[in-house]
């Protein structure tokens, strides 16, 4: 779940360095959020071995890496 995290830190980054536009920033952490704890958790769900539980796991802690850098963006961002 370490690595997990430190991939969605470094994923968080990359992608606020890519992506310009502006965009809602609720819309933004609903699928930060969203989209790898629900896939992590239908993975862990119907995993059948254990590296399978694994990858899931890895995917589930996506989401708190990313989260992270996007409060720090969000926060550190000037109000316009």
């Amino acid at each position: 779940m370490l690595a997990g995290v430190a991939v969605g830190v470094v994923a968080g980054t990359a992608a606020s360095l890519l992506v310009s536009a502006r965009v809602r920033s609720d819309i933004v952490i609903a699928l930060v959020v969203g989209l790898p704890t629900l896939s992590g958790l239908l993975v862990i769900l119907f995993s059948r071995r254990r590296w399978v539980t694994g990858l899931g796991a890895f995917v589930l802690a996506l989401a708190p890496g990313w989260f992270g850098v996007l409060a720090v963006i969000e926060v550190m961002t000037p109000a316009r």
